[in-house]
C-alpha cells in the first residue's frame, strides 16, 4: 500500500501546462528567436529558431520566401534544432508575420542584432 503511494507523489498532472494544443490557439509556450549573420560585405542571413515542431517548417519557409521576395532554406543546427535560414535582413518583417499568422504572440518572439 505504501509503495502505491510513493507512486503517486512523483507523478504531477500539471507539469505540461505550457502545452496549448487543448486551448484550440496556435500560439506556442517558448520563445522565438530571429537573428541576423553578417555574410560577405553587405549580405546577412536572418535565421528563425524556436518555432513549435507542430508547424512544418518547410511550408513556412515556402510561405516566407514569396511574402518577402527572398531565399531561403530549413537547415538542421546541432545546437538549436532546425532553424529558418532567409536571405536578407527580415527581423521586423518575420516578427510581424510570426504575429499576424498566429504563431507566437509578441512577447514570445525576442528579435536580435545590431
Amino acid at each position: 500500500m505504501t509503495a502505491e503511494l510513493g507512486n503517486l507523489k512523483g507523478y504531477d498532472p500539471f507539469a505540461d501546462t505550457e502545452d496549448n494544443d487543448g486551448s484550440g490557439a496556435g500560439i506556442q509556450g517558448g520563445l522565438i528567436h530571429i537573428r541576423i549573420q553578417q555574410r560577405n560585405g553587405r549580405k546577412t542571413l536572418t535565421t528563425v529558431q524556436g518555432i513549435h515542431p507542430k508547424f512544418d517548417l518547410k511550408k513556412l519557409a515556402r510561405v516566407c520566401k514569396k511574402k518577402f521576395n527572398c531565399n531561403g532554406t530549413v537547415v538542421e543546427h546541432p545546437e538549436y534544432g532546425e532553424v529558418i535560414q532567409l536571405q536578407g535582413d527580415k527581423r521586423e518583417a518575420m516578427n510581424s508575420f510570426l504575429s499576424e499568422v498566429g504563431i507566437a504572440s509578441s512577447d514570445l518572439i525576442k528579435v536580435h542584432g545590431f
